[in-house]
């Protein structure tokens, strides 16, 4: 089982194994639906797909390379 805890502001941080299911990045957004007791989190599909070049480099973007370039 995956957790995180509430902040007082009901904030909460998605876990990486969350965020690397659902193949989430800054700026995504997130859809809640209820379902019962729980909630079912699921990534929007953007309604206008950017046409980004750099986006084909992303295979090269890990946690590795945040911690090695993040500070350039």
């Amino acid at each position: 089982m995956i957790t995180s805890k509430l902040t007082r502001k009901a904030q909460t941080t998605i876990p990486q194994p969350v965020r690397a299911a659902l193949d989430l990045r800054e700026g995504d957004e997130i859809a809640y639906r209820l379902d019962g007791e729980r909630v079912v989190l699921t990534k929007v599909a953007p309604a206008h797909p950017v046409d980004d070049p750099f986006r084909t480099f992303e295979e090269w973007y890990s946690e590795a390379d945040a911690r090695a370039y993040g500070d350039l």
